[in-house]
């Protein structure tokens, strides 16, 4: 995969979202699509392949909350399998934290805002992540 490809296109679907017709509610909804798609993005970049479900939304006006559920790998799956969650989690964070200016970069543009703080997660016994984003208060 490309990864400026994807920041490319991370560009142009918020522009595109801020253009759309529609009530303020219904521009939201589309830029927390692109956030979703953003994400799964740089999963199937990081990890060969992607989540298979994927929402984000907003908790409170500074907080955008992406969960990410069925994303692991084979290898990973055998992991879990094996009862080596610890280890999993610790994996997969570690590599999360690795393309966190990924992650941060992909929601400031789709969002406009910066992020302040971002903290990665994983139930590894139920493959279901998720990325935090604590944005900077609007003006």
């Amino acid at each position: 995969m490309d990864p400026d490809a994807s920041l490319a296109q991370d560009g142009m679907d918020a522009k595109a979202s801020l253009q759309q017709p529609g009530t303020a509610a219904e521009r939201t909804g589309l830029m927390l699509v692109e956030v979703s798609n953003a994400m799964t993005r740089i999963y199937k970049d990081v990890y060969g392949r992607g989540p298979t479900k994927v929402r984000t939304h907003f908790a409170g006006p500074d907080l955008l909350v992406t969960s990410l559920e069925d994303s692991m790998t084979r290898i990973e799956r055998a992991m879990a399998d094996a009862g080596e969650y610890e280890r999993l989690r610790e994996l997969r964070i570690h590599f999360q934290y690795l393309r966190r200016d990924d992650f941060i970069g992909s929601v400031e543009r789709i969002t406009g805002r910066k992020v302040r703080a971002f903290v990665s997660g994983m139930d590894s016994e139920q493959d279901v992540s998720s990325e935090l984003f604590y944005l900077e208060p609007r003006g």
